[in-house]
């Protein structure tokens, strides 16, 4: 009789190159600033894993294979049903009637049981992704020994780094055409690349900072966002420690000013967001280059659970004054109706 399957291999999937041949993992940031190819998983509550890997090639996504059976369209649930996502959205608008926040990143999560374990490999479920969603900063990092089994299909640049130039891209906006989107859509993004300006003005040469775009309209699968960029250079002084600790968690999920916008979401939100609106890609330490996603169109899997493994996602919207609360919720059902229902399918579909 055979014994039950050993656990996939670790690997790595960013930028069409595949890594395999885990070396070491670590928390500690200071590490992408020695030598390697890292692959990095941030979570929103601050947990950091830092995945060294040897081998590391040209590779493209996965094919559409039989590992993955996902879980019956019918079967999520939500951290947040409608009743209490909209009363959350009056909520915020109260704090920003206070004064408290300008505006606040409300957020929920959708979990599923997957049926089969045997079928339940993150890298076939990039394979659907790639193939179904594709997106500029799709990965996958495979880490069942600690518990980090991440498949990304994230349109938002977090940070990239090439020596001492850093840049971000903060989405605020979104709508199924260019048509949808509001005043309070470019407003909303306006406040946030001011945001994120401060934060790289925190490990950045003074006067380096430059917005190269503002409020470009990007098109992706089913909708459309408005898109920023922010530049600067690094002090010399600055590593990723200085730069996570700067900028993390991104400014465009959480919301302006962050630490109002970090209390206010804590106080409204029943799940932890884990990868979600965390931080998810690789870092080349030998180059000094690297590309961070924000963890958004993002699925990841628990197996801490007793009876099976369940499989993770989040959606969420930015809060204004000007907010309606249908109209958030509705923007969250956008954001997560085409990859759920990837998700949801076989992989030999």
């Amino acid at each position: 009789m055979s014994g039950p399957a050993l656990p996939p291999a670790p690997l790595a999937r960013f930028g069409g190159r595949l890594a395999t041949g885990l070396r070491d993992v670590t928390s500690d940031p200071a590490a992408l600033d020695s030598t390697g190819f890292w692959a990095v998983a941030y979570d929103f509550e601050g947990r950091l894993t830092c995945a060294r890997f040897d081998d590391v090639r040209p590779a493209p996504a996965p094919p559409r294979a039989d590992g993955w059976l996902g879980p019956h369209p019918g079967s999520w649930h939500s951290s947040l049903d409608h009743a209490a996502y909209t009363e959350g959205v009056r909520r915020i608008r109260e704090h920003i009637a206070r004064g408290e926040v300008y505006q606040a990143n409300l957020c929920r999560v959708l979990s599923a049981t997957l049926p089969d374990p045997a079928r339940s490999d993150i890298d076939a479920l990039t394979g659907l992704l790639a193939h179904g969603n594709p997106a500029p900063y799709a990965g996958t990092l495979r880490l069942p020994g600690h518990g980090v089994e991440i498949a990304t299909a994230s349109p938002e640049l977090y940070l990239r780094r090439d020596g001492d130039i850093v840049s971000s891209g903060p989405i605020k906006g979104t709508g199924r055409t260019e048509a949808d989107l509001l005043e309070k859509d470019h407003a909303e993004n306006v406040m946030i690349v001011d945001l994120v300006r401060n934060d790289l003005g925190q490990v950045c040469r003074t006067g380096s900072i430059t917005v190269p775009d503002l409020c470009a309209v990007e098109k992706h699968p089913g909708l459309v966002h408005l898109v920023s960029t922010v530049q600067g250079t690094l002090r010399e002084d600055a590593g990723w420690p200085e730069l996570f600790h700067g900028t993390f968690p991104p400014g465009s999920v959480t919301g302006a000013p962050k630490s109002s916008a970090l209390r206010i979401i804590a106080a409204l939100e029943r799940a932890p967001r884990g990868p979600y609106c965390g931080a998810v890609g690789w870092v080349d330490a030998d180059r000094g280059e690297g590309e961070l996603a924000v963890g958004i169109r993002t699925f990841w899997i628990d197996r801490t659970t007793a009876d099976a493994p369940v499989l993770r996602f989040g959606t969420g919207a930015g809060i204004t004054w000007e907010s309606d609360p249908e109209r958030e919720w509705a923007e969250t059902e956008l954001k997560a109706a085409r990859l759920v229902a990837i998700a949801s399918a076989t992989g030999t579909n």
